[in-house]
């Protein structure tokens, strides 16, 4: 997905594109500004008058990350506002999971491990599954769920979703309606289960 990043800066946006690749090629571990720059057919130091650091610079990329889920979601809540909160927690977990698949590289870039990372980061990579985390915690209080059951209902979803994600990443189930449609089965008979 080539979508201009916010800000407007075409030598901005182009870096955070470069550096969306450079994420998915070389992990955040081995992180490269200069060959991000050299991709962009830019100085070395030109990341830098856009970013303060590296970290800022991955903080941007999850930032722009965050704003194209926030977009959608809230394109998905809007239309199912009307409905339950069992039915709007379904219907935003499906878009997650089709958010997910549609755009594999963000879902690599999320899951990947950096310890190294201030707190910035987590919160910015915990950030995509928030609106998850709420939805699933007004369900449980409009159903008066009990904190342990939240606890372990909260896990399977999630498991469902980046499980659903990643076998549509990898291939193992081809992303289409049919195997979208067991994912909305997986996760709506997890709301019947005690």
């Amino acid at each position: 997905m080539k979508t201009e990043a916010p800000g407007g800066d075409s030598t901005r946006d182009a870096l955070i594109q470069a550096g969306l690749a450079e994420l998915n090629e070389h992990g955040i571990q081995d992180f490269s500004t200069r060959r991000v720059a050299k991709k962009c057919g830019v100085s070395c130091a030109a990341p830098y008058k856009h970013f303060k650091d590296t970290q800022a610079f991955i903080a941007a990329i999850l930032t722009y990350i965050n704003s194209l889920y926030d977009e959608r979601q809230q394109r998905t809540l809007a239309r199912f506002a009307q409905y339950d909160s069992r039915r709007q927690l379904l219907e935003a977990a499906l878009d997650y999971v089709r958010f997910l698949a549609e755009n594999p590289e963000f879902r690599r870039i999320i899951m990947q491990n950096y310890r190294g990372g201030d707190s910035e980061f987590h919160v910015l990579r915990g950030k995509l599954s928030l609106p998850i985390y709420r939805l699933m915690a007004r369900y449980c209080r409009d159903v008066n769920m009990p904190p342990e059951v939240r606890r372990r209902k909260t896990f399977i979803f999630r498991s469902i979703i980046y499980g659903a994600a990643m076998f549509f990443d990898t291939g193992e189930l081809m992303y289409n309606e049919e195997n979208m449609l067991l994912v909305a089965q997986a996760l709506d008979r997890e709301f019947d289960l005690p």
